[in-house]
């Protein structure tokens, strides 16, 4: 990485826009060009989460379509081509697997060839093989993060799929290099925004307060569909500015963002390092834009990597009906306990399964699908949409489970009714095959004396006709 040693040539900020949470989610050109009128220094974006479960990085798909994954880089390129700032751009592909950022990569080529655009591209890698684990494992660098207890060789022979969770050094070093695009595997939300601030200089208490401040985009400001922001960020803290007229950046909504999937609303640890904003100072520059102050950075005395993996926990058959029935709805946990029991019994009598060999899932949504036993009750709904799921070692047998519920879900009666009530199945035929279903399996970290040591990165010269 660059040397920064003399503080003459530091920066006194650096700008990066932040158009919104997840690219593929939509981006306003508009928004982009205002940031880069405000000065931008560089444009930053989110390409992937764990949000939407084990599925994507199990099966290494993405969640985006490419259409619109491709819409928003392209506004992304275009500008930043035009105004020389690079853009950096984390799990790609929604979990950040080799083939995610491959994925997004050919993209990025096409849209070289269409634009007439010129820019080197750094792709850096976070998958990690099964005995690159297993060898951190014997030598007693993996430990578990709660609520997960010791990892076991089992568990990572089972995985699919297998990725590390780089924070902002391998970013920071393509950046150096010179890379005017910068695309990741797994890395933490915050890692985009600090691998250019702390790679220009800037201190790090308020680059990982910014960093967590605008990984969502507007979602700090009073619109959090709005058009993205700018954040500015020196040695002292950092300035948000959005770049939707429509919205403001106020000390409550730029605050509130330290709650937002944080079980600390002032500890946020990184590979490197906590982050502790217990002194933070938020301040109103203005009616729409909020000056913070005061935010420190505890380095670590041991980096760690967080390890992702997910393995196939099943395969798994749905159905989904409505029920109207007024008797049945004013008595639903009784239906769903008799549903429960006799399901169970019939799967015993005709397939020979035990209860340990399969999985069922009942959710009554209308009635207490969100929240389960706590739903805090009320009058009984006008109608539920149920949703049965059967999970099985193959599909063939969680096929079978749900035929056996077929009958059950379209007439059961409750104990003592002397007619059959009829519910209405939303799909013919009433099975929906989902396939294999994965599971998160790894929840530990890797000891590492370089954060980089677990992420390859390549670089090519990208052209119209390269």
């Amino acid at each position: 990485m660059a040397s920064h040693d003399d503080d003459a040539a530091r920066p006194t900020a650096v700008r990066i826009v932040f158009p919104i949470g997840m690219l593929g989610g939509g981006i306003a050109p508009e928004t982009v060009e205002r940031g880069i009128e405000l000065g931008a220094d560089a444009i930053a974006v989110d390409g992937g989460s764990t949000d939407s479960g084990p599925h994507y990085l199990g099966a290494g798909v993405p969640k985006s379509s490419r259409g619109s994954l491709k819409s928003d880089l392209r506004t992304l390129l275009v500008a930043s081509r035009r105004a020389g700032i690079p853009v950096v751009v984390t799990t790609c592909g929604t979990s950040g697997t080799d083939a995610g950022v491959e994925w997004v990569a050919d993209i990025a080529r096409e849209i070289a060839r269409e634009e007439d655009l010129r820019f080197t591209m750094a792709t850096i890698y976070s998958e990690l093989d099964r005995a690159t684990v297993l060898a951190a494992l014997d030598a007693g660098r993996v430990a578990p993060l709660e609520p997960a207890g010791p990892l076991h060789s089992g568990d990572v022979a089972r995985c699919e799929h297998i990725v590390g969770l780089m924070g902002h050094v391998p970013i920071a070093e393509a950046l150096a290099a010179g890379a005017d695009l910068v695309l990741t595997g797994r890395a933490s939300d915050t890692a985009s925004v600090a691998g250019i601030a702390l790679g220009r200089g800037i201190a790090p208490g308020p680059t990982w307060h910014a960093a967590k401040t605008v990984e969502c985009g507007s979602q700090c400001t009073t619109d959090p569909l709005g058009g993205g922001v700018l954040v500015e960020i020196d040695d002292l803290g950092f300035t948000v500015h959005p770049l939707d007229d429509t919205s403001a950046a106020t000390p409550m909504t730029v605050a509130a963002h330290m709650l937002y999937e944080n079980a600390d609303p002032f500890r946020l640890r990184e590979p490197g390092g906590t982050l502790d904003t217990s002194a933070a100072v938020y301040t109103a520059v203005d009616a729409r834009v909020t000056r913070v102050e005061g935010s420190l950075f505890e380095e670590a005395q041991q980096p760690t990597i967080k390890l992702e993996g997910a393995a196939i926990g099943g395969y798994e058959t749905v159905s989904l009906v409505g029920i109207r029935d007024p008797h049945i709805l004013a008595h639903m946990d009784a239906w769903i306990a008799r549903f429960t029991g006799e399901l169970a019994r019939r799967v015993a009598a005709h397939l020979g399964l035990a209860r340990d060999e399969y999985a069922t899932d009942l959710r009554a949504y209308g009635y207490n699908a969100v929240l389960g036993a706590i739903e805090p009750g009320g009058a009984p709904p006008r109608e539920v949409g149920v949703l049965f799921k059967a999970r099985a070692a193959d599909q063939a047998t969680a096929t079978a489970i749900a035929k056996i519920a077929n009958p059950l879900l379209l007439h059961l009666p409750l104990e003592g009714m002397t007619h059959l009530p009829s519910f209405a199945f939303a799909t013919s035929p009433a099975e929906i095959e989902r396939g294999a279903t994965f599971e998160f399996v790894l929840q530990h970290t890797i000891a590492v004396e370089d954060e980089a040591e677990l992420f390859r990165t390549e670089y090519q010269e990208v052209a119209p006709r390269g």
